[in-house]
């Protein structure tokens, strides 16, 4: 067994905190995973982490060397990438997050015809609407919507994003329309909401100022497509992206409100660590994507 594949899989049970979630992102089984442990710690002949029923915890000198492994890694990866940089060819294995709706309309259903391609590459995607530590989980790049600021990254703009407070026209027949932000709190407002809790407000600027208004309905969720499908059946109003409403604005099933008052666009972004030498393979899907959302009228009929 090879000592890039050793320390590769050490480094990955370790973010993922179990032999079961790093097999799943390796593509081979517990077991193997754990060989590769026994065989690294023989070959060092020191223990790096501790294995009990509860799970897998790093000792002391686990940690050290874990820290040491990632930089290897990533020096691995910046070598592969100046050689490669000019080649037209794309390989390896590309590891993707998005938030979870995104990813289901806009991502999912291109990745296969980028794969036709390039053959040679592996994909993953986990599309969920938790974001996620790139470098700790081990993600080649991520789908954000909104603002980066984060130093350590770099941000590529895809297509801009509008969110809107939207509702079908019975509903607004039935309980009318609001004229300003502030009267949201007449009417049943459908929150998304991925940690659960208390329902946030809905941002909204006049005279180019931003504020944010507090709403309340009685019906709240962190999964984005269960609270459009609510929105469809004018069970209330929703303050949503354009990318997932955008057919049915189109259609005239829903309308949207208060759009004097919108807020900038939001960016679609990918997002990815700052390295000195870019992949082909991050360097190619970003294009990919990039062209894909650009084509003229591709939002209406997505």
């Amino acid at each position: 067994m090879d000592r890039y594949t050793e320390i590769r899989s050490f480094v990955l049970t370790a973010e993922k905190g179990s032999f079961a979630a790093a097999s799943t992102v390796e593509g081979v089984t517990p077991v193997v995973m754990g060989r590769r442990l026994d065989a690294l710690e023989r070959r060092l002949g020191v223990r790096l982490m501790h294995r009990s029923t509860r799970g897998l915890t790093l000792t002391e000198l686990g940690a050290e060397f874990l820290e040491q492994c990632r930089q290897l890694l990533k020096d691995f990866e910046a070598a592969e990438a100046s050689v490669s940089a000019g080649r037209h060819d794309v390989r390896g294995h590309l590891v993707v997050t998005a938030p979870a709706g995104f990813g289901r309309r806009h991502v999912g259903p291109h990745a296969p015809a980028f794969k036709m391609q390039y053959p040679d590459l592996k994909l993953s995607f986990n599309f969920t609407d938790s974001v996620v530590d790139l470098v700790r989980e081990g993600y080649d790049m991520a789908i954000r919507i909104g603002e980066v600021v984060d130093p350590d990254y770099v941000a590529v703009p895809l297509y801009p994003n509008h969110r809107v407070v939207c509702g079908t026209p019975a509903y607004f027949e039935r309980h009318g329309i609001p004229q300003q932000p502030e009267e949201l709190a007449g009417h049943n407002c459908l929150a998304f909401n991925p940690q659960g809790g208390q329902q946030r407000g809905w941002a909204f600027a006049r005279e180019g100022k931003r504020f944010s208004v507090r709403v309340d309905g009685d019906m709240a969720c962190n999964d984005g497509e269960s609270l459009f499908e609510w929105v469809r059946q004018g069970l209330g109003i929703a303050w949503r992206s354009t990318w997932e409403i955008q057919p049915e604005l189109t259609r005239g099933t829903l309308m949207t409100v208060l759009d004097a008052f919108a807020v900038s666009s939001y960016p679609i972004q990918v997002v990815y660590p700052q390295q000195r030498y870019l992949p082909a393979k991050i360097r190619c899907f970003v294009d990919y994507l990039r062209e894909i959302y650009n084509q003229p009228g591709y939002w209406e009929r997505a």
